[in-house]
């Protein structure tokens, strides 16, 4: 099982010396891969009863142009989107940001998509929030289409390409790998995803929906066990003494990866982070 890191970037700042330490602290540590989570704006709460979630003073590093700064700065390390907000952005555009940064990190780039939950974000963008769970199957199919030749023709129910390509190609495919926990994303992840990014404890719960994610890839005449898995592991919401089991337990329902997430532990200084990675990693070895 691969272990990576969650980029800690609501509690990180804009300090791009801090980023880039915090990079090759992760990396020289050996950690396998860096996971950044996506928003594009933050809602203002003052007028707006209840809101819970993200607001206008949460910091995101938009991710794209953060793995383009990762991507001159690590050599090893995985790039994971964990998960970019796929339908509020348009698809060619995204297919053009992947294709260039893994381009640019020599191939190091892992794209996990999900439909999101913030109506704020998507009414600013332009996109209905309603159509947000179909336009996302379609998008992926118009990514690999765009990623696997020069030129495509496409017509579908949101989009319209009419030979037209991306240059530079990937030159491969990128794997998409899908969040959420939804009998409709764990169908959608068995029938096409090449991964499924829970964010649960190894419990009975979650070998179900792996199961659930094994049959609709049967059914789709895919290798089950080609589906990967990867885990999340927030250190600050399990108690100490369960972080090595918590691992163990995904282990044993056949994760592929597990990612390290440090925020909400009330650090106050961004090295502490970085700190506490290099410290946690032997003990989820297996």
């Amino acid at each position: 099982m691969k272990i990576g890191a969650v980029f800690p970037q609501l509690e990180i700042g804009a300090d791009p010396k801090v980023v880039r330490d915090w990079a090759t602290t992760v990396e020289d540590a050996g950690y396998s891969h860096v996971l950044a989570y996506d928003h594009v704006l933050g809602a203002d709460p003052s007028n707006r009863p209840g809101w819970s979630g993200y607001t206008d003073k949460s910091l995101f590093h938009e991710v794209f142009v953060l793995f383009g700064y990762l991507a001159a700065i690590t050599t090893e390390l995985e790039l994971v989107t964990g998960v970019l907000v796929l339908p509020q952005r348009q698809t060619a555009l995204v297919a053009k940001q992947a294709a260039e940064v893994d381009v640019l990190s020599s191939g190091r780039l892992r794209l996990g998509v999900g439909i999101g939950w913030n109506h704020v974000e998507y009414q600013a963008l332009g996109v209905p929030f309603k159509q947000r769970g179909a336009l996302l199957e379609e998008q992926v199919d118009v990514l690999r289409k765009l990623w696997a030749d020069p030129v495509i023709s496409y017509k579908g129910k949101y989009h319209e390409i009419e030979e037209a390509g991306l240059n530079p190609l990937p030159g491969r495919q990128i794997p998409i790998w899908f969040g959420g926990s939804a009998d409709a994303v764990l169908r959608r992840t068995g029938r096409i995803g090449d991964g499924w990014m829970p964010q649960s404890a190894p419990d009975e719960k979650a070998r179900e929906q792996i199961a659930t994610i094994r049959e609709a890839a049967e059914a789709a005449g895919r290798d089950p066990q080609s589906v990967g898995i990867e885990a999340r592991l927030t250190l600050g919401a399990v108690p100490e003494q369960d972080w090595r089991s918590f691992a163990d337990g995904w282990r044993d329902l056949g994760a592929t990866h597990l990612c390290v997430n440090t925020m909400n532990m009330g650090l106050s200084q961004p090295a502490e982070h970085a700190q506490i990675l290099r410290d946690v990693l032997p003990r989820l070895r297996g």
